[in-house]
């Protein structure tokens, strides 16, 4: 038996095929045509070319299918799927606003008053005009996943938690609830829940098993924790992708608005971080896969870089510092390509070492050791950079795809709490229509 993870992140689409004992035995990859304005139909188009590629033989052995996508991008459907709205991205800052009028309303220092948060959005997508025809507010997961279960308005509890969702109670709590139009809001279930099985058409046209079962997916930064293996507290995971996000396991929720500090919940643990907007996009705007390799080897990790960058790749950051106004620090540049990437690279590990300080400040358990994934996680200077202004020991994980950690949750039972009621162990919130 097969099972299919797929990842939507931020620069493209990744496609990542298991065996039952979780060993990899496909993956494929594209790239958005323009990241920066990424559209529903991009998202669609990308599925399907996705889809399009599996080999017969692994489309038709299909047992299950699971994807993740960036936390935060949200639209409003219709009741067919179709978009009533432009795709909000996961740093969309447009509905500020919105995010004061929530600081108003839900409990102090709520990860929704963000104008990046979902619920902000949320807000904002609703008082527009010209919504006479939608039906649904989703995330980018749960439209993508509807596309292939044909169940539309579910979402797991992972992506609605930046648009509010209670993931202690499990329901949409009941401040949220007095806000307009929120019978567009999904039903909210448990990663890995299985939905429905797959359309009909979509198995006939791409030639997959028609038994082949979708289930509830998660967020990019998720999938990509739940790849790097790690099921204990006191192992941080670094993801090193076109953002840099931190996550460590922890007993206790931690969650603090003013740092874009955040808890998912994991089983009976929790996933505590956060997800800067720094990260290997400020690397890629200025150096090619090749020049990043090059100019790596003649940088010495354990010496500082004299340059103090903060390299964002606009104004505003999320975590560590959550500060829509923060400018990038780039200058001095200086002539030795070299030395500006030791520059960048430092400045990066930087805010790293600051985001797990600023974890262990408000209770996270101490850190042993960090697992790195996503592409950065291949730069074996960048790992020892990292590791000596960490003080612990940096290690690439073994699997650095979140599609793969996307795959694991069609397989993997790890999300359905063991203390609570079998009634609410589904994750499934009573959402009245």
């Amino acid at each position: 038996m097969m099972y299919l993870g797929l990842d939507f992140g931020t620069s493209g689409a990744r496609a990542c095929v298991i065996g039952d004992d979780k060993t990899v035995v496909w993956e494929q990859r594209i790239t958005y045509p323009g990241s920066a304005l990424q559209s529903p139909t991009e998202w669609r188009a990308a599925l399907h070319a996705l889809l399009r590629v599996l080999p017969r033989h692994i489309a038709a052995g299909l047992q299950g299918l699971a994807l993740d996508a960036t936390s935060g991008t949200v639209l409003l459907c219709d009741a067919q799927l179709e978009p009533c709205s432009p795709a909000l991205l996961y740093n969309d800052q447009r509905a500020q606003q919105q995010a004061e009028q929530l600081g108003l309303i839900a409990p102090n220092d709520h990860i929704v008053c963000s104008a990046t948060s979902g619920l902000a959005k949320f807000l904002w997508l609703t008082r527009q005009s010209g919504h006479e025809r939608t039906a649904y507010f989703l995330h980018q997961a749960d439209w993508l996943t509807a596309l292939l279960s044909g169940q539309p308005g579910i979402s797991d509890y992972h992506n609605a938690l930046k648009t509010g969702y209670d993931a202690e109670a499990l329901r949409w709590p009941d401040w949220l609830m007095t806000l307009p139009h929120t019978h567009l809001l999904p039903q909210v279930v448990a990663p890995g829940t299985v939905i429905a099985q797959i359309r009909p058409d979509i198995a006939a046209h791409f030639g997959i098993n028609p038994q082949c079962a979708i289930h509830a997916g998660t967020t990019d930064s998720t999938a990509a924790f739940i790849a790097a293996g790690v099921s204990q507290t006191g192992i941080g995971v670094t993801t090193l992708g076109t953002t840099l996000v931190l996550k460590q396991l922890s007993t206790r929720r931690i969650e603090a608005a003013e740092y874009g500090i955040y808890s998912h919940r994991y089983g009976d643990l929790w996933l505590a971080g956060g997800a800067s907007n720094a990260g290997a996009g400020v690397l890629r705007r200025h150096f090619n896969d090749a020049q990043l390799v090059s100019l790596s080897a003649g940088i010495d990790p354990l010496h500082d870089s004299p340059l103090d960058y903060y390299p964002l790749t606009g104004t505003g950051e999320r975590f560590p510092i959550n500060d829509a106004q923060l400018a990038p620090r780039l200058e001095p540049r200086p002539g030795n390509d070299a030395e500006f990437l030791h520059g960048l690279l430092q400045g990066l590990a930087r805010i790293e070492v600051a985001g797990y300080a600023r974890l262990a400040e408000l209770g996270a358990p101490p850190l042993t050791r960090v697992v790195t994934n996503g592409g950065g996680a291949k730069n074996s200077v960048w790992g020892k950079l990292r590791e000596r202004l960490l003080g612990i020991p940096v290690s690439a994980a073994i699997h650095c795809e979140a599609a793969y950690g996307s795959a694991l949750l069609c397989i993997e039972d790890q999300f359905t709490p063991r203390n609570i009621s079998a009634g609410s162990a589904a994750g499934i919130d009573t959402l009245k229509r």
